[in-house]
């Protein structure tokens, strides 16, 4: 349904000097495909670029450079009138924290029927109907519709911005750290909702978040990100049982599972700076793997399979991977 190639987001901010400016490299080389139906997950740090490449895959930040096609498409070659009509109600998004996403002054039921009144859809009563539709689907009640977003619970806004996403149909929604805000119950009723909104509508969606063991149970596919490059992008159950990135394999030591015993990887080295980031592979200031290869250039992707990465030294072994072909990727 979309795919990213070869993106990069820059974004440019004043530096030491009255007249300088430096380039904060948000996305660099960024391949993505997100199927129809499918759950991509992505995870990483705090300033990887996940928000940034939520940003891309929703046409809410236009490319420095790259493509990023729609149904084959090239997004931002499409006529303004119908990138609107046809990219903007297929995708919704759900974002962060839905008590600043909700205006505060407007009653559910109105939050709810703008995307319906922007994109004309059906009458007055269709719309009326579509929205008490909405709020049965997420599991409110009726008389929610005249509340404002501040008489609601956390869970309950939530519930509120998933059904305005979900207003137009989309075949795809980005999920943007959707229950980081709510605490571990609600955030897992909301997960549970998000569940089975995919199975029963059928929906695509990308899911964003630090938390990568719920990620990885919820997720066909992951993506890895740091410091605005995917360094590794596979099935979920490989890239979890078998992670070949150093950086990849030390996020899952950072959060483990009540199921498994994994060793705690501590990173040291100076975290890069996004506007002047390293030479070669990002990750090597903070790699125990690392050496003078690593300092050259950004490694060329191997594959196994479906399963991707970008190291010079992987932590699988290297008879199990092949070099991916050239036409796959771009990078610089």
């Amino acid at each position: 349904m979309i795919r990213l190639e070869d993106v990069h987001v820059r974004h440019r901010v004043r530096g030491g000097g009255l007249f300088r400016h430096d380039a904060v490299h948000a996305l660099t080389a960024a391949e993505l495909t997100v199927q129809r139906g499918e759950i991509v997950g992505l995870v990483g740090e705090s300033g990887c670029g996940k928000s940034t490449l939520a940003r891309v895959l929703t046409g809410l930040q236009r490319p420095t450079e790259g493509r990023v096609l729609f149904r084959g498409e090239d997004l931002w070659g499409m006529p303004a009138a119908r990138r609107r009509a046809e990219f903007g109600s297929s995708v919704g998004v759900v974002f962060q924290d839905a008590s600043t996403a909700l205006n505060p002054r407007m009653p559910v039921g109105r939050i709810l029927r703008d995307p319906l009144d922007v994109h004309r859809r059906g009458t007055v009563r269709d719309r009326e109907r579509r929205v008490a539709d909405l709020l049965d689907l997420v599991g409110l009640p009726g008389h929610t519709l005249h509340a404002l977003p501040g008489q609601l619970s956390g869970g309950q806004r939530q519930r509120v911005a998933i059904a305005r996403a979900l207003a137009l149909e989309p075949e795809l929604i980005v999920a943007d750290e959707p229950t980081s805000a709510l605490d571990v119950s609600v955030r897992a009723q909301v997960l549970n909702l998000l569940m089975d909104l995919r199975a029963e509508l059928g929906l695509g969606m990308v899911f964003i978040s630090h938390d990568i063991q719920t990620v990885r149970h919820l997720s066909d596919r992951l993506a890895v990100l740091y410091l605005g490059r995917i360094v590794e992008e596979g099935p979920a159950g490989q890239v979890s049982r078998a992670p070949a990135h150093p950086y990849t394999e030390s996020l899952f030591s950072a959060t483990p599972s009540l199921l498994e015993t994994t060793e705690r990887i501590v990173l040291n080295g100076p975290v890069p700076s996004a506007t002047r980031p390293p030479s070669g592979c990002p990750f090597r200031t903070r790699c125990w793997k690392a050496d003078d290869a690593c300092a050259d250039t950004f490694p060329q992707p191997t594959a196994d399979g479906a399963h991707r990465w970008h190291c010079v030294h992987p932590q699988i072994p290297a008879p199990a991977a092949t070099a991916a072909q050239p036409a796959t990727r771009s990078s610089s």
